[in-house]
């Protein structure tokens, strides 16, 4: 496994353990975040302190969530990720979504370093 392998697998992990100080270990400080849900932009964000506000916030919405790698794919400065991804909410969030509910889908994260091995760019798509 090389270092962004090893960062990504890292991120993923700190993820599941609502560390948010791990997941941003390795992120640029004028990172960009994109949440894209059916080719909508929902999340748009920069910088390392904004990320970790969303972050933070968002631990509140789950009991415990779990990403799972299914595929890994590398090529230059972009690693793709194929995610399934399962979470439990911890409160409701909609008329339709409610407090214990379970979250499944199947995404896609693309990771994008810059030659110190930082990531400088992250999209989720759902």
């Amino acid at each position: 496994m090389n270092q962004r392998e090893e960062i990504v697998r890292n991120y993923i992990q700190a993820y599941n353990n609502f560390d948010v100080e791990g997941m941003v270990q390795h992120f640029s400080e004028d990172v960009v975040f994109e949440n894209i849900q059916n080719g909508v932009t929902t999340d748009s964000l920069e910088g390392i302190e904004a990320f970790k506000e969303q972050a933070e916030s968002a631990k509140s919405f789950f009991e415990d969530r779990e990403q799972v790698i299914s595929e890994l794919h590398e090529s230059s400065n972009l690693i793709e990720v194929r995610i399934q991804y399962t979470a439990s909410l911890a409160m409701d969030i909609s008329d339709t979504m409610k407090q214990g509910d379970k979250i499944e889908l199947a995404g896609k994260s693309y990771f994008y370093f810059n030659d110190q091995n930082q990531v400088v760019k992250l999209q989720d798509l759902s």
